[in-house]
């Protein structure tokens, strides 16, 4: 059985450049990672580059991380999480650029599978109901952090909030989000 005290024992070594850790961890936290990697982007391959993305930042980032603010596991899950929105907004992206580009050239009938499309539009309008259930000031943090790519520290800065505020929103953001998007 697990403790926190035996995960808090992992994380301080991770801080401290310790790889065995890392791979306790993953094995401790890696499904965890994936499941909520899983219900942003339905793809597992996907979900599985995001875990591992995941775990090397938590090594890159070991040292900033702050177990009095959040468990480990709920460290790395945000991390995944964010990822994989990441991912799926660049997918979108690339969907929206490569429709563009086929609209521009007819004689290209280069296209995605219709169910494909049916479940990128599904899950557009899903995470975009549940952007709206977020409180105001939580969904703002989100997209400047999302759709402008502004870092925690740009949007105090934009916004005037305390950093600490800004991390808060986008922490509670990210969960809310998740229970949303699994619920639905």
């Amino acid at each position: 059985m697990t403790t926190a005290a035996d995960t808090r024992e992992l994380s301080d070594r991770l801080a401290k450049g310790d790889r065995t850790a890392l791979s306790a961890l993953f094995e401790r936290f890696a499904g965890l990672a994936l499941a909520a990697a899983l219900r942003v982007l339905r793809s597992r391959a996907e979900a599985e580059e995001v875990v591992q993305d995941a775990f090397l930042e938590a090594w890159r980032k070991a040292e900033h991380y702050q177990p009095e603010r959040a468990a480990f596991d709920v460290w790395i899950v945000t991390i995944a999480r964010s990822r994989a929105v990441d991912r799926l907004r660049t997918r979108e992206s690339q969907a929206r650029t490569a429709a563009s580009s086929a609209a521009d050239r007819p004689e290209t009938t280069t296209q995605a599978p219709a169910d494909e499309q049916l479940d990128a539009k599904r899950l557009q309008r899903s995470l975009q109901r549940s952007l709206l259930e977020l409180p105001k000031d939580q969904r703002e943090t989100l997209e400047l952090a999302y759709r402008e790519g502004l870092s925690q520290s740009e949007i105090a800065a934009r916004t005037g909030t305390p950093l600490g505020t800004v991390k808060t929103r986008m922490r509670l953001a990210t969960k809310r989000l998740s229970q949303l998007l699994a619920s639905g």
